[in-house]
């Protein structure tokens, strides 16, 4: 599968020292928009359901267009960062720094991208919108807004903090393949277990210092 994909995307024309055109660049950004979905949305499906739960709870009603917007609101906000790893993208294929595999073929670049992400993981930041992530009734408690369009305010502002928490890893892809099945898996995995496992906030401090430690071994 992960050949097919590879093949596909070389089919577009990404291939390293053919130019981009405005389909490479929707068909890229698209394939980020898809991707972000089904790696962010598992992890967000708690928050999903207990919104839709309290809405339901509070209005009589069963899943609604609240519960809908609440989730677009989420999505937007991955939407967004989509735009912006595709201008990334673009940027490093100009710069012909990307293989077949849409990875860094510099050992520095994929090196520094890896110490970045995992030096972030034990800031201060990554700790507040991890604990934000982490406690979904007290979310809801402290930022609850009625209406179609505060559940999608509510589901941009939980989306923020998923950003806040995650984008970090979600880059870890320039350095080990977009196209990497196994890495996208893994990441996928390792988001739902920070934000959902008993000693997440714990988990993702060490992790922050072996994938320091694994930056470190690709430079050298």
């Amino acid at each position: 599968m992960g050949m097919e994909y590879e093949k596909s995307m070389a089919a577009m024309g990404m291939t390293a020292g053919m130019p981009w055109t405005a389909a490479d660049g929707f068909f890229t950004f698209a394939m980020w928009t898809v991707m972000m979905a089904g790696m962010m949305l598992p992890s967000a499906s708690p928050m999903l359901l207990l919104f839709a739960g309290t809405h339901a709870g509070r209005s009589g009603r069963g899943v609604s267009l609240a519960t809908l917007a609440f989730g677009l609101g989420y999505i937007a906000v991955w939407t967004g960062f989509s735009a912006v790893a595709t201008l990334a993208q673009y940027g490093l294929h100009q710069g012909a720094m990307l293989s077949m595999s849409m990875s860094s073929s510099s050992s520095r670049l994929s090196g520094a991208i890896l110490i970045a992400a995992g030096a972030y993981q034990l800031t201060s930041w990554k700790g507040k919108c991890l604990t934000h992530c982490r406690s979904p009734l007290g979310f809801l408690m402290t930022n609850w807004s009625d209406g179609i369009p505060g559940a999608f305010r509510m589901g941009f502002r939980h989306g923020a903090y998923c950003l806040g928490c995650c984008w970090a890893l979600m880059c870890i892809l320039f350095a080990v393949g977009v196209m990497n099945l196994v890495w996208i898996a893994a990441l996928t995995g390792f988001v739902m277990l920070e934000k959902l496992g008993p000693a997440g906030a714990t988990i993702a401090r060490v992790a922050g210092a072996v994938i320091v430690a694994f930056g470190i071994v690709v430079i050298v």
